[in-house]
């Protein structure tokens, strides 16, 4: 199995993860695309999932098992929902590079219109609020309580973003975007002042929950790899690139929202803004930030394909993703603008 090596895991599993016993199978789960997913069973049907970063070359900073592994596990001791946290390997002898493996919970990844089958229709608007309020139990974590107080500067979130996924742009890009440019000056000329001091998630979303279809509640929250902390309103702001009032307003394919029967976006934004207290006024400069964000990162996972860093993923529509990174700096340019 691709970025498995499958003698030294199952050792390393057998050492280290109580209960669990070889051999093992391992399956590639759909959907990563950036951090690489598996589901692991061992010999009684036992089942873990193990995360790694994508095979060759990775930015300094942006597949850290370790601090992933850290914020789960710190995370877990709240109510907010996330996968229990059995061990982390940081031997790069043993798979190459460092992995952290975590409990099975059984649920739905809501990533796309067909996948919202499976979630019926009258409990959608349920769902849709589950999610925030999921999110506002996030945002209400007390950092130092957890343990992560140390880990991010708590203040000036969204310059030090701009920092970063500028930097990341330079590092990542497969041609030039004049566009890019144009929103990067946009943003950094129209900070707002930071509510506060939260865990930011980075990637909240349907499509990193798993989501209990019988009851439409969230199960786990997923993908912590972009977590810091920071400015809530960017979570917030995030939701709304991929959330869609219908399927003329979509602008990501892997969402739920464009089947229809969710509740519209300006709900959530009422719904968080009545549950925490906060000043949602602005939340187009975060969608713009959120957008311009994803299309760097998406750069990135475009240009990691290309160099067929991505482990045996086929179908990938690479024309469609080179795309992806037009519309949403399109977009970015669109919501920065409504604030001029």
């Amino acid at each position: 199995m691709q970025g498995i090596d499958e003698v030294k895991v199952e050792a390393w599993l057998n050492a280290n993860i109580e209960g669990a016993q070889g051999p093992y199978s391992y399956e590639l789960i759909a959907g990563g695309r950036s951090n690489i997913t598996f589901r692991v069973t061992d010999a009684n049907g036992l089942q873990l999932v193990l995360r790694r970063p994508p095979m060759g070359h990775v930015l300094a900073t942006a597949h850290d098992m370790a601090r992933e592994h850290r914020i789960i596990s710190a995370v877990g001791k709240t109510n907010v929902p996330v996968p229990r946290t059995l061990g982390v390997c940081t031997d790069e002898s043993v798979n190459g590079a460092s992995f952290y493996v975590m409990a099975f919970v059984e649920g739905e990844v809501l990533d796309s219109a067909e996948k919202a089958a499976k979630l019926d229709p009258s409990l959608r608007i349920d769902a849709s609020m589950n999610l925030i309020d999921v999110l506002a139990e996030l945002h209400a974590v007390d950092v130092d309580a957890v343990g992560l107080g140390d880990l991010a500067k708590r203040e000036g979130y969204i310059e030090r973003q701009i920092k970063r996924w500028s930097t990341q742009w330079e590092n990542s890009k497969t041609r030039e975007l004049p566009e890019i440019d144009e929103v990067v000056r946009l943003l950094s000329s129209k900070v707002p002042q930071q509510q506060g001091v939260v865990i930011a998630h980075g990637d909240f979303r349907f499509g990193n929950v798993l989501t209990n279809v019988q009851t439409g509640r969230v199960a786990a929250v997923l993908d912590w790899e972009l977590c810091t902390l920071g400015d809530p309103l960017a979570d917030l702001g995030y939701i709304g690139v991929y959330w869609s009032d219908g399927p003329s307003s979509a602008l990501r394919a892997n969402d739920p929202t464009p089947a229809g029967g969710f509740a519209k976006y300006q709900d959530l934004v009422d719904r968080y803004a009545k549950t925490t207290g906060r000043d949602v006024s602005g939340v187009d400069y975060y969608v713009a930030f959120s957008c311009w964000r994803l299309a760097v990162i998406s750069e990135g996972v475009y240009a990691r394909y290309l160099h067929g860093a991505m482990g045996q993923q086929e179908g990938i529509d690479m024309n469609a993703m080179r795309a992806g990174v037009d519309g949403l700096t399109t977009r970015a340019l669109e919501s920065i603008r409504r604030l001029l």
